[in-house]
């Protein structure tokens, strides 16, 4: 979810349109697929049927890509203000603030679980710490802190990947620090999912160091090839290592392969973004219509569907009517009216907010006084 996570800063000199795309397509995604999943019989998903099979593999890199974008818009919009010191970044104040209202709103919504809120909040937590590092050093690019803090990230679940479904790791931790790792209700733990961000942050980085590359035709080419290695030979790759690494130490229980799916999906994410930038240079200039708004707004749709579809705060969701009781015709139409809803809910959001302002401002006012950020 990446509305308004990214979007506080001085804008960059060239926007990423493609990135806005992505989140658009995205949220569009996560939106059918939480709809299709919670409401479609158990009698229909039949992984043989072709249909299904390719839903459920769109479905799985929905949330990658949601992950992967949050780093990249932050970091490329935290360069532009690179040359100021750490302390007086307004950025960073800005990041500091969104990371505790996702905190917050994920545990409002599902106050015993740790899902996707939490994963992006104490991703972009990550972010500024490494970024103050690399400022604090001078010496190290900034893109290798958050390339090595991905792979420690997604390496890490060679562990706790092999756990158990009720083996929780801190082991004698209280419940909702092991929901963060692999716990009970650990929907999207720190490890493997906030490797995604780390990534994300590390091609930021990239797109802004060579920003006069990123328009040209070569960029879009090796950025999509890259993506299409990991994808396609990410596991031949991994069992190749884990044969020579396990000649040199035959007693290790290591196996990078076991981590494959990880860079199989981050290897999808760039082939997406990679696709999307293709589309971005064919149309040219991209109007910022209503499609690319919904994009803009993910945190809002996100929080509500919430609501509408699972009943969080209320109690009151739409699967106390639909869980797992429509058949594909009736999960299809049900799919779009969920979708019309939401679009048309963005396009009346400006409207909706204005209505709101009485609260909305005041609100946003105290949150951002206690961060030192004026108004």
């Amino acid at each position: 979810m990446t509305e308004n996570i990214t979007n506080t800063a001085v804008k960059p000199k060239q926007r990423l349109m493609f990135i806005d795309l992505a989140r658009s397509v995205a949220i569009l995604l996560m939106l059918e697929g939480h709809f299709v999943d919670d409401s479609l019989m158990e009698i229909y998903r039949d992984l043989d049927n072709p249909v299904y099979a390719t839903w459920l593999f769109i479905r799985g890199f929905t949330a990658p890509v949601f992950l992967t974008v949050t780093g990249i818009v932050f970091v490329y919009l935290l360069l532009n203000s690179r040359a100021e010191s750490f302390r007086s970044n307004i950025r960073i104040r800005k990041g500091y603030k969104r990371v505790v209202e996702l905190i917050f709103w994920g545990f409002v919504l599902q106050y015993y679980a740790f899902h996707v809120l939490q994963c992006i909040g104490v991703g972009i937590f990550v972010i500024l710490g490494l970024y103050g590092l690399y400022k604090a050093i001078k010496r190290i690019p900034l893109w290798i802190y958050f390339a090595t803090m991905g792979f420690l990230v997604f390496n890490l679940n060679t562990f706790l990947g092999t756990l158990g479904p009720e083996e929780y790791w801190p082991t004698h931790a209280p419940t909702f620090i092991q929901n963060m790792f692999h716990g009970p209700y650990s929907i999207f733990a720190i490890i493997p999912w906030m490797g995604f961000t780390m990534f994300g942050a590390m091609i930021g980085c990239l797109l802004h160091d060579f920003s006069n590359y990123v328009q040209g035709w070569g960029f879009r080419i090796v950025f999509f090839l890259i993506g299409a290695i990991l994808f396609f030979f990410s596991k031949d790759l991994f069992i190749g290592f884990d044969q020579l690494y396990h000649q040199a130490f035959p007693n290790s229980s290591f196996h990078l392969s076991k981590i494959d799916w990880l860079y199989t999906r981050l290897g999808m994410v760039m082939m997406e973004l990679g696709t999307l930038m293709f589309v971005e240079k064919l149309m040219g200039t991209i109007k910022n219509g209503l499609f690319l708004k919904v994009g803009q707004n993910t945190l809002t749709i996100y929080t509500l569907h919430m609501v509408i579809l699972y009943g969080s705060i209320t109690g009151i969701g739409l699967n106390d009517w639909f869980e797992h009781r429509l058949n594909p015709w009736e999960v299809t139409i049900g799919a779009a009216l969920f979708l019309t809803f939401f679009i048309t809910l963005i396009h009346y959001l400006d409207w909706i907010k204005a209505k709101l302002s009485f609260i909305l401002v005041p609100s946003s006012k105290i949150m951002s006084g206690l961060f030192g950020i004026k108004k």
